[in-house]
């Protein structure tokens, strides 16, 4: 997992693989080159790791390879002068922990357990980089559902949560002032010409920058990435049609001017590039790159 400094001078990588680690590495404003500054210990194998809104901690979600004790964590560290240090606290959760996100006003981070059913909320205090689930209650999901990744819309309005096992998206209003949601919208990412008893096996979720379009990316046969188009006003989903994409989409992102989407095709071993119809929301494929195993994929801008 990845992701970068808001100021785009850092990137933060996990390493999933023992000894599990955080690294940090410089991002060179030129050519984008990285440089590696420093590798800290972290708790387990983490997929997903983001920023707090200010880039001054990194949180972690974690989801031990080991079977036989799947109960997942969540952690936050600081960063200092850039750097990711060794996590300050760590936050036992359900099974299968698979993301965590702050919200829009950066008070409050929501952690969802893909085996748990579960998404679980935190307060989160800036001053001291600490989460605390006191007081406010987890949001449920249907059993076996399995919430995997969370995306807040452009407007701040609404959040997201996308379940790997049935392909569903849970489609909430969100309050930013207590943290408190309500749900609007399930709705479902299943190809047409997927069996409906198949895992859909759901991955991860982005919305272009203008908040326009979603896409939900699908690993069950046959892979392809959802698309929707989003109402502003209500924050409901419309379904678009499905673009097929290598095997599998696991990590995908969309460029800062939301004309290009570049996905991850983790078992085929491709970087494919599509362009994006701002009317339609259709994807047309541009090139494509061999790449060995690609997953996660982080765009920067640079100055």
């Amino acid at each position: 997992a990845m992701a970068v400094s808001p100021d785009q001078r850092f990137l933060f990588a996990s390493n999933r693989t023992p000894p599990y680690s955080l690294l940090t590495l410089a991002i060179n404003a030129e050519d984008g080159t990285l440089t590696l500054l420093l590798e800290s210990p972290a708790v387990d194998s983490a997929p997903f790791i983001t920023t707090d809104r200010t880039g001054r901690y990194l949180l972690a979600a974690y989801n031990p390879p080991d079977r036989k004790r799947r109960t997942g964590f969540v952690s936050v560290a600081a960063i200092n002068e850039g750097m990711a240090l060794a996590p300050h606290q760590v936050i036992h959760m359900p099974p299968k922990a698979h993301a965590i996100l702050p919200d829009p006003s950066n008070r409050f981070a929501f952690s969802p357990a893909c085996d748990g059913d579960l998404v679980i909320r935190f307060a989160f205090d800036v001053a001291t980089g600490t989460l605390n689930p006191d007081g406010l209650a987890p949001l449920y999901m249907r059993p076996q559902t399995g919430p995997r990744h969370l995306r807040f819309h452009p407007n701040n309005r609404f959040m997201y949560l996308v379940n790997e096992y049935d392909g569903t998206i849970y489609c909430y209003s969100y309050d930013a002032r207590n943290g408190s949601t309500s749900e609007i919208q399930i709705a479902q990412t299943r190809p047409p010409e997927m069996a409906k008893d198949a895992i859909v096996r759901a991955s991860d979720m982005r919305f272009t920058p203008n908040g326009k379009w979603l896409y939900v990316g699908v690993r069950g046969v046959p892979t392809s990435l959802a698309i929707f188009r989003v109402d502003f006003a209500t924050g409901f989903l419309t379904p678009a049609g499905h673009c097929p994409v290598p095997k599998e989409p696991r990590g995908f992102n969309i460029d800062p001017f939301g004309r290009y989407l570049l996905d991850s095709g983790f078992l085929s071993g491709h970087v494919a590039v599509y362009k994006i119809d701002s009317n339609t929301g259709a994807l047309t494929k541009a090139a494509e790159l061999p790449l060995d195993s690609p997953n996660w994929i982080k765009i920067v801008r640079l100055p």
